[in-house]
């Protein structure tokens, strides 16, 4: 028995809430991978790869490929988005790519620069539609 209560099994799956922040004037450089969320307020380049939820914010960029569960950006996103719920852009967000996502939320002044496709069935694998 542990001394404040039982221990987690080290190796265990992250906990559903857990937040990574790549904060402002920091510019991160290779892929990340997450299962929980990720809010990006500097400089990603790399991809993005299965997060629960991606926040871009106003001051954020990411240079590459994104896929993740829900997006939401108020930044730039240089690369191909592939959001497997839901898309949100504000009116502060540019996506350079082509986007494949079911919901898509788009409020006047956020911009897009490539194609757009919505889908309904299961998008556990990724389509040749966002392939470069």
């Amino acid at each position: 028995m542990a001394l404040f209560g039982s221990r987690k099994p080290a190796g265990g799956p992250p906990p559903a809430s857990t937040l990574s922040i790549i904060a402002s004037g920091m510019v991160v450089t290779g892929d990340v991978r997450c299962d929980g969320v990720l809010r990006v307020d500097g400089t990603l380049e790399g991809k993005v790869l299965g997060a629960r939820q991606l926040v871009v914010t106003p001051g954020g960029r990411i240079r590459g490929e994104v896929v993740a569960e829900e997006i939401v950006v108020g930044g730039v996103i240089d690369g191909n988005v592939r959001a497997s719920s839901r898309l949100e852009l504000q009116g502060s967000a540019v996506v350079n790519g082509n986007i494949e996502t079911r919901a898509f939320v788009v409020p006047e002044g956020g911009r897009v620069n490539g194609d757009i496709r919505m889908v309904s069935g299961s998008m556990e694998r990724p389509g040749e539609y966002l392939a470069p």
